[in-house]
């Protein structure tokens, strides 16, 4: 037998109003278990702190790619200034080694006992008849035709070759390593005279004849070949070449030598047209670079001197 329950109205009408009480009681002191108050406090910070935090990302990228554009501007101005510097830097460097190549030429040039005039290679023409060098001296500057060539490389004399083809104000060398061009040279060490020609290109070796096959003993690599002075072609014992070979034929009763040139024509900027006919007339170098000095300005010494008065009133200066 199942019991039944029932609910009369007062009962109810007494849960109605307990849970009323309870209700009014818990929303005026705080104390209800759900705070409406506190929840919408907090979603309002959470989405205040949200955007807080997008807007610092948001400035902080933009300063971010600001530094940057900053940082690439600076790089490049730097880098320019770097680029600039290199240039100067390069250029000092170019200007000291030609000042440093100009006053051994000057010094060189103030040595040699014959008029001489400096002249710049302005170009090269291995395709004309005698493998030419250009200079920027002519008639104008006191060149003539046959005329020597010599320079000074890296403390080194050396034989350019002679003057064929004058011009106003430019002229042309035929160099020693054409093969057209023949110099009357002589063993240094040995005096053996001999016949210098040219191999027809400037990285073939020059060739030595008529030397005696009795010297094959007394002549050895290295040593040098200097001009005789005899013909009037050359001054006395200029360097020409060094000895980088000797054949010995069976038919001949005389030695092929094979030489190399002093001067590296590759490298070869500046010459020496020398005139055999008039004597140096230039200061030497030495007395040239002393008259240049300015002496510092001589002032007269300053004395002081005591000054006696005498009775009557007057100075009387020691």
């Amino acid at each position: 037998m199942k019991a039944k329950f029932s609910f009369k109205l007062p009962e109810i009408i007494l849960v109605a109003l307990l849970l009323f009480s309870a209700i009014t009681l818990g929303f005026s002191a705080g104390g209800f278990l759900v705070n409406f108050k506190s929840i919408g406090f907090t979603a309002v910070s959470s989405i205040q702190k949200g955007v807080h935090s997008f807007t610092d990302g948001v400035a902080g990228a933009i300063s971010s790619i600001h530094d940057l554009f900053s940082m690439k501007k600076e790089y490049d101005e730097m880098k320019e200034k770097l680029a600039d510097y290199e240039y100067i830097r390069r250029n000092n460097v170019d200007i000291r080694k030609e000042n440093e190549l100009l006053r051994e030429q000057l010094k060189f040039a103030t040595s040699i006992e014959n008029k001489n005039i400096a002249a710049q290679i302005i170009g090269r023409d291995p395709d004309s008849l005698y493998s030419a060098i250009t200079v920027d001296k002519g008639v104008r500057d006191g060149v003539k035709k046959g005329m020597p060539v010599i320079a000074i490389q890296n403390g080194n004399v050396g034989v350019v070759g002679r003057i064929v083809t004058v011009g106003v104000g430019t002229s042309q060398i035929m160099p020693i390593y054409d093969d057209k061009c023949n110099i009357s040279a002589r063993i240094e060490t040995t005096r053996e005279l001999g016949i210098i020609s040219g191999g027809g290109g400037i990285d073939k070796p020059l060739s030595m004849s008529y030397i005696s096959k009795r010297s094959v003993g007394q002549i050895h690599y290295g040593d040098v070949v200097v001009t005789s002075g005899e013909n009037g072609n050359y001054m006395r014992d200029i360097p020409i070449a060094t000895l980088t070979n000797i054949n010995t034929l069976d038919y001949d009763s005389s030695l092929d030598l094979e030489l190399a040139p002093i001067l590296d024509f590759n490298r070869l900027e500046t010459v020496l047209i020398v005139d055999p006919s008039q004597g140096n007339d230039r200061m030497p170098f030495e007395e040239e670079e002393e008259k240049k000095e300015v002496a510092a300005p001589v002032t007269a010494p300053i004395i002081d001197s005591e000054i006696e008065v005498g009775s009557d009133g007057q100075s009387i200066p020691n």
